[in-house]
């Protein structure tokens, strides 16, 4: 009877959720996708927190800022590029409130790159080689100013406060349902891991989707052949271990999964990308491991 109330608990619990979450999505609508977005923080507040961020990596003692005009100027070259493109966008009026700043870091051993709300972007020199040349630096540049553009940030963060209110409730109806302490923080602990899996990772998906998908719409909007994204996402493939999580408990795509959602969205970027000036392929410098 005590297992068969737990599952009722549990059922409640999530229940309750989902249900507050539909009730206060719907804020802000994607004007790519339409998709509702949950909102809680102003883009004032999201400014803030990127700039201090931003700052605090800046200030890590063991970060260094390249100085190499090889590696800094194509990385400046493609950044304002990709923000002229972002000016002409859906998200113009975001773009032109953004104080967009660039810094190349010197890492040859991280693959990464972001871009935080307010237009401070990082491009560590490790993503050179998967990149390959400006077009496929551009799919990266591309689908990290849309997660500062769209407020992913801002939006993970509102789910999260939303989930974590509805937890405490639900382990306030749970403690108050006459099982028992040791039920109700068992019941907590369930609850626990299916909010993270069934909101919060497909939600996280969904933006790198996203952002892959307006990503490429702005680099073909830049000049950069958006096809370009299609050979970068095969280069980290061929990279991977094989070794991370699987899509499912994941908050990315799988590699498959990316490469193919690419090449149906094709079409639409290259229909951008020819009315474009296309710029000639220029590789990126090579660097060390």
């Amino acid at each position: 009877m005590r297992a068969s109330w737990k599952r009722v608990q549990c059922v409640l619990a999530t229940g309750m959720i989902l249900g507050l979450l539909a009730l206060t999505s719907g804020c802000e609508t994607n004007p790519y996708t339409g998709r509702s977005q949950l909102l809680m923080t102003s883009v004032a507040e999201e400014m803030q927190m990127g700039a201090q961020a931003y700052n605090q990596v800046k200030s890590d003692p063991k970060m260094k800022a390249s100085q190499d005009p090889r590696e800094v100027e194509p990385v400046k070259r493609v950044a304002a590029r990709i923000v002229e493109a972002a000016k002409r966008s859906k998200y113009a009026e975001m773009a032109q409130q953004f104080q967009w700043e660039v810094t190349v870091i010197k890492d040859d051993k991280t693959m990464n790159a972001f871009a935080l709300p307010g237009g401070k972007m990082a491009v560590y020199t490790g993503i050179f080689p998967v990149a390959k040349t400006e077009a496929g630096l551009a799919a990266v540049m591309g689908h990290e100013v849309v997660h500062a553009l769209a407020r992913h940030g801002a939006e993970r963060m509102s789910q999260g406060q939303l989930t974590n209110a509805a937890l405490q409730v639900a382990g306030a109806a749970a403690g108050a349902g006459g099982g028992g302490g040791l039920m109700s923080q068992a019941a907590m602990a369930a609850l626990g891991v299916g909010a993270q899996v069934g909101v919060l990772l497909p939600f996280s998906r969904k933006h790198e989707s996203e952002a892959d998908y307006i990503g490429i719409l702005l680099a073909a909007d830049a000049g950069y052949d958006p096809r370009e994204s299609v050979h970068l996402w095969e280069r980290m493939e061929q990279l991977s271990s094989g070794g991370g999580p699987s899509e499912f408990l994941s908050t990315h795509p799988g590699h498959d999964t990316r490469i193919e959602q690419l090449k149906k969205w094709m079409p639409e970027a290259m229909a951008i990308y020819q009315k474009r000036q296309p710029l000639p392929t220029a590789e990126l410098p090579p660097v060390g491991r």
